[in-house]
């Protein structure tokens, strides 16, 4: 993409404007809470610790809207504190110009790095950078910065208290996390009906996962309904897989294919039921012919073989999930066979190594985490140089905004430049034309300081630009109340924020971090995360009494975090000015459908594993051994621009086709489950060569090789 189409598409993408959901209960809970924060401050300290106190609940309410499973109390509290500290240590220092320089390159440099600990760690710590650049003008002595890192603190207090005290649907984003995955299976099991080896999403259930992970307190208090029900969802993907496979029993058309569809729709039905009641916290509303469809008894005159376990399996499955949404199993809702979710999230305070541990792991050239940090650090100090350059005062918009629309990828950068840009535009004008015609007092410009935040707390899920025409008219309204001329302000920040949003634009542009370079890399991860899964799930067949199904969780989640990595760097490469290089984005597309098979085949054979009391399948040790091997080999290859060689897996499975006489002359045949999950994982395994071939010519991989 050339960097002129990507400019207009970046650009284009931070304007826009998108019909979300509104919240207004929480919209109107963060704008009380500034209210009640600004009034008491105006009444007891005046307008400058009113306007740092704001500033601190104003970014309090603005943490607990970010994606992240911890309490917003919680949220609020790390935000306001944080920003406290940043504004005493940033005036004390601000006296010596080369200490505060210092202290603003080590503050942003380790913003930077937050973001290792996740997206929330790192808007929450650049914000607190951004604002710091803000208050830190407002105190005039040390005493009175103290007073206003205390009132700023007070400020995130408050926004902790009223969510305490004024909850508006606890446990509202566990639920819908919850409800969209068990939605997502609704939603997998009637497109089987008309397509049996159709996709899935795995990112709902992704999420799910880290939604269910609490801390030790959480766990006594989460709803009977959010404990457990997500391990059900997972196993119900692969048992619906495969029923709805005909390379497992079932033919493409006939009797047994009408009456597989009426079970996937009946599932569908029951899960889509299941996902209302978990959202909403009611009870289950079923139709007796949904229930009627998946207990009949037909299902054991019609289905045989792998299909008929499969069906029965997924009653079984669906009972457990009525089950837990209902509340109706043990004490704790939890079917006595089912273990609760058990995944725990550590506290605050142990939270810090592990962040800490997590900024380390990216302290490597090849780290786009640590070239972001060293790019919004020497941003963020010449832009501080360059607005004292200009002759308009307040020259630390230009450091701010850049601070604020940076992020380690190159789209949402510029995006976010354009949206800052053509929001703070709007915003500032009709503040402007505002205070031209009311000119408002101090008490009514606080008032309408809280009417932007508010209207900021309600839309800004709707898009960067929209908010940002809020934030513009909040600060301008703010400041005004704390004595600036609003006539100085309309200036500076137009010109200030282009000037930063520019300065963010071009380091990115001098020093980037790429994701089209790395796109192999991220492939062949994918390609050793499917193979061990695939690997760990055949060798539970070669020895179904010493193995654990925790292998195979963890194997499927580690295949899972692989592809939505893969598939958010092709996203991401796909806007960035640069030429591929060494793929194609119709190889990329081609060898992404391939690794989905490779992974969804070995979830297919996942559905069937065999009891702890089974015999050993013969053989399958051996293909277990090769997929391994192989895999890894083959990711080497694709790192090394070469086609990957899947003879040693061919040879495993060609080996259970050949007869094998024994003393009563009958030839012993492997189970067929099996046989038929290696032959599905070899071709996945064939096609995926057959998309990194740009010659594209051949059909078989030997021939492939044997030419090149």
């Amino acid at each position: 993409m050339s960097w002129l189409r990507a400019l207009k598409e970046t650009a284009r993408s931070g304007l826009e404007i998108e019909r979300q959901k509104l919240e207004p209960l929480i919209a109107l809970r963060g704008a009380a809470g500034l209210a009640l924060v600004i009034g008491i401050s105006l009444v007891l300290f005046g307008p400058e610790i009113a306007a740092s106190s704001a500033f601190g609940a104003f970014q309090a309410a603005i943490a607990t809207f970010q994606r992240s499973w911890r309490p917003r109390p919680v949220l609020a509290l790390v935000s306001g504190a944080s920003l406290a500290v940043s504004t005493f240590v940033g005036y004390v220092s601000g006296a010596h110009v080369v200490l505060f320089l210092c202290l603003l390159g080590l503050w942003t440099f380790l913003a930077g790095l937050a973001w290792a600990a996740g997206p929330t760690a790192g808007i929450i710590a650049a914000s607190n950078v951004a604002i710091m650049l803000v208050t830190i003008t407002l105190p005039t002595s040390v005493v009175d910065a103290a007073a206003h890192a205390g009132m700023i603190a007070v400020g995130g207090l408050v926004q902790a208290a009223l969510i305490v005290l004024f909850p508006v649907r606890r446990w509202g984003a566990q639920r819908d996390a919850l409800a969209d995955a068990l939605a997502a299976e609704a939603d997998y099991a009637r497109r089987l009906r008309h397509d049996p080896v159709a996709p899935f999403d795995p990112l709902p259930l992704m999420t799910a996962r880290s939604a269910a992970a609490v801390t030790s307190r959480e766990a006594r208090r989460r709803p009977a309904e959010l404990r457990g029900a997500r391990g059900v969802a997972e196993r119900l993907r692969p048992v619906l897989a495969s029923l709805a496979d005909p390379a497992m029993g079932v033919p493409g058309d006939g009797l047994e294919r009408l009456w597989v569809n009426e079970l996937l729709g009946a599932a569908g039905s029951v899960l889509d039921a299941a996902a209302r009641a978990v959202r909403h916290g009611e009870p289950v509303h079923l139709s007796a012919t949904d229930l009627g469809v998946l207990k009949t008894p037909d299902n054991d005159v019609i289905l045989v073989g792998p299909a008929r376990r499969a069906a029965d399996r997924l009653a079984a499955l669906l009972d457990d999930v009525l089950e837990i949404a209902e509340g109706t199993g043990t004490d704790s809702g939890i079917p006595t066979d089912l273990a609760p979710d058990t995944r725990h999230r550590p506290s605050l305070l142990k939270l810090v190594p592990v962040v800490l541990a997590a900024m380390r792991r990216e302290l490597h050239l090849g780290s786009p985490i640590l070239r972001h940090a060293i790019r919004v650090a020497v941003v963020a100090v010449s832009g501080y140089f360059v607005g004292e350059a200009v002759p308009l005062g307040h020259g630390y918009w230009a450091p701010m905004t850049a601070v604020m629309v940076m992020r380690p990828e190159f789209s949402q950068t510029y995006a976010r430049s354009a949206g800052r840009f053509g929001g703070t535009l709007v915003g500032v004008g009709l503040a402007t034309a505002i205070v031209q015609t009311a000119h408002p007092d101090a008490r009514l410009s606080a008032l309408l300081a809280v009417i932007c935040a508010g209207l900021m707390y309600l839309l800004m899920g709707t898009g960067y630009a929209v908010g940002q025409v809020c934030v513009a008219a909040y600060v301008v309204f703010l400041l005004g109340m704390a004595g600036d001329d609003w006539s100085q302000t309309v200036t500076e920040r137009i010109v200030l924020t282009l000037v930063g949003g520019l300065l963010a634009m071009i380091a990115y542009a001098l020093y980037p971090a790429w994701e089209t370079p790395r796109l192999r890399n991220r492939l062949a991860e994918w390609l050793v995360a499917d193979g061990r899964y695939a690997a760990t799930v055949v060798d539970r067949y070669a020895d179904p009494a010493s193995r654990d199904n925790d292998d195979v969780r963890d194997a499927l989640i580690a295949t899972r975090e692989a592809r939505v990595a893969w598939q958010e760097a092709l996203a991401t490469a796909q806007h960035e000015p640069v030429r591929h290089r060494g793929i194609s984005r119709a190889a990329a597309t081609d060898a992404q459908h391939a690794l989905a098979q490779l992974g969804r085949s070995a979830m297919v054979l996942e559905a069937h594993l065999p009891a702890r009391s089974a015999d050993p399948v013969p053989g399958a040790a051996e293909l277990a051994e090769a997929l391994s091997r192989a895999t890894e080999r083959g990711a080497k290859a694709v790192r090394e621009r070469r086609l990957p060689d899947w003879q040693p897996v061919a040879d495993a499975v060609a080996h259970w086709d050949m007869p094998t006489p024994t003393d009563d002359g009958t030839t012993p045949v492997g189970d067929p489950v099996v046989r038929r999950g290696a032959a599905l994982l070899l071709d996945a395994l064939e096609e995926f060569t057959r998309a990194l071939d740009e010659r594209g010519g051949s059909t078989r991989v030997s021939s492939v090789l044997a030419e090149g």
